[in-house]
């Protein structure tokens, strides 16, 4: 698969798409959905009231995790970034991990192995983890940042004491145990556990890694400076 490092607002989605499909479901995020007709990126960002240069910014940040930009964003941005997390938090809980756990039952049903079931465990311990870290961004850290757009960041920082500072420090590394559980799946688990579903489930846990670190880059690369800036803004 050869990506390109950047894209330009003439570049149609379906050819995007093509030379790297994880963008689909970046779109999806983004509430844009197939079929993608003839449409290119100034088409559906016109459709769907869009910054173009925001949707590019992802676009690029998902082909070269080291991408660097230098786009000006605003306060207005936060809104369509907080909705595309939101829908990334969705899909993360309704379909990619119970996918997952479905593939590890699968995996004990054909082998009740007592190293499946350790397998399960650290899973499911981890997918706690991670549910919490979605319910504080969703319940905490979103509704502070809507204040802040809707103008009652002064009250909300003064009466409340809150900072986007705190969610870096809440802000836990989810992708840690997830290579910890790869490697075990790789390394350790016995040889008679079906080579097949044991591929079917680590290549599922390389495309999760792999969302996962883009969408810890955009919460700390873009959504939290674009926050401290706003703060800084309303402290002033």
């Amino acid at each position: 698969m050869t990506i390109p490092k950047y894209i330009n607002v003439e570049g149609k989605i379906s050819d995007i798409i093509q030379q790297n499909p994880y963008l689909l479901l970046m779109f999806e995020h983004f509430g844009i959905f197939m079929p993608f007709l003839e449409k290119n990126l100034k088409d559906v960002c016109e459709e769907e009231g869009l910054n173009k240069d925001l949707l590019i910014l992802f676009i690029n940040l998902f082909n070269d995790e080291n991408f660097k930009y230098n786009i000006q964003l605003t306060s207005l941005d936060a809104n369509t970034i907080i909705s595309y997390l939101k829908n990334s938090h969705a899909y993360y809980i309704k379909e990619k991990y119970p996918k997952i756990q479905l593939a590890i039952k699968k995996m004990y049903k054909t082998n009740n192995n007592q190293e499946i079931k350790l397998v399960e465990k650290f899973f499911n311990d981890y997918f706690d983890e991670v549910k919490e870290h979605f319910v504080y961004e969703n319940k905490v850290v979103f509704p502070y940042i809507n204040q802040l757009l809707k103008n009652e960041g002064k009250e909300i920082i003064t009466q409340h004491k809150y900072s986007v500072a705190q969610y870096k420090e809440h802000h836990d590394d989810i992708e840690e145990k997830l290579l910890d559980l790869k490697k075990l799946l790789i390394k350790y688990l016995p040889n008679q556990i079906s080579q097949q579903l044991r591929r079917e489930l680590i290549l599922t846990l390389f495309d999760l890694e792999y969302d996962l670190h883009i969408h810890s880059k955009i919460e700390n690369m873009i959504l939290i400076p674009l926050v401290e800036n706003m703060e800084q803004n309303i402290s002033q």
